[in-house]
């Protein structure tokens, strides 16, 4: 965001700083509704790289990792240091991303419903991350919480009870992850659980899986992973609100190939 997004935050009441677009909520400074607009006429390509993640879930830590996949699969060095968030890029931005060089590294917080339909039509590579829900809400309580640019946070049970009702931006935790569910056996879908990437150590490792998924891009590269805490909402959930998180992830995810993959039991119980 610039100094002029900042100063205009500050002008802005907590009701102007958030939109709906589709029934969900968009935070207007960092992804105005022009640029929703915008976006629906977006051009993938097959060799694209897509890293998808509701918000809170490991993204920005995902992108160095795949930024020296490419990097050292292509010999070519990245603009930037993260890819754009395709919500994030008006008209000129979107220019220069259509004239940019293949592979192109992109991200987005989307539900897969609101990625533009040329991203189902090319099929590039598409990682999602997903991270346990306790935790995901706990970093999402923190990002939002004295964000000049997004709507004041009145307590930690108001910011609860938003999130598990999908009154975030973004919307719903469990509705990406509904939607996501259904894309698992996709060719061109890899999911990868947040917590179980923080424990492997180099990515020569995390390379075996991305090949088994058609993910090789040939690289060899010994980059360490770091990651944050696991296990932080014990410092913030009540006793009632974890009994309600595990209501809601049984009633969602109970039973379904993603709900296995998060490993619920193990890192919110």
């Amino acid at each position: 965001l610039t100094s002029v997004s900042i100063h205009k935050a500050k002008t802005m009441s907590d009701e102007e700083k958030y939109y709906t677009h589709k029934g969900v909520l968009y935070p207007t400074l960092m992804c105005p509704e022009e640029h929703m607009k915008c976006i629906v006429d977006m051009k993938a390509r097959e060799d694209d790289v897509m890293l998808v993640a509701y918000p809170k879930c490991g993204f920005n830590w995902m992108v160095g990792v795949l930024r020296k996949i490419i990097e050292e699969g292509t010999g070519r060095k990245l603009e930037g240091k993260a890819p754009p968030l395709i919500e994030f890029l008006g008209p000129d931005l979107l220019q220069l991303v259509d004239q940019a060089p293949s592979p192109r590294l992109m991200g987005t917080h989307l539900h897969p419903d609101s990625i533009p339909a040329s991203f189902k039509e090319k099929k590039p590579k598409t990682m999602v991350i997903f991270r346990n829900p306790k935790d995901t809400l706990v970093s999402y309580y923190h990002f939002c919480n004295n964000n000049v640019v997004l709507p004041s946070v009145k307590s930690w049970d108001s910011f609860f009870k938003d999130f598990m009702t999908g009154n975030v931006a973004w919307g719903s935790y469990f509705d990406h992850a509904l939607a996501w569910e259904k894309r698992m056996d996709d060719p061109d879908v890899l999911l990868v659980m947040y917590e179980d990437l923080k424990q492997v150590r180099l990515l020569g490792t995390a390379q075996n899986d991305l090949q088994l998924h058609g993910w090789s891009i040939g690289f060899r590269a010994g980059l360490c992973f770091c990651a944050g805490e696991v296990g932080d909402w014990k410092n913030h959930f009540t006793p009632e609100q974890s009994q309600e998180m595990d209501e809601a992830f049984t009633k969602h995810l109970g039973g379904t190939k993603l709900g296995a993959k998060l490993n619920y039991d193990r890192y919110c119980k």
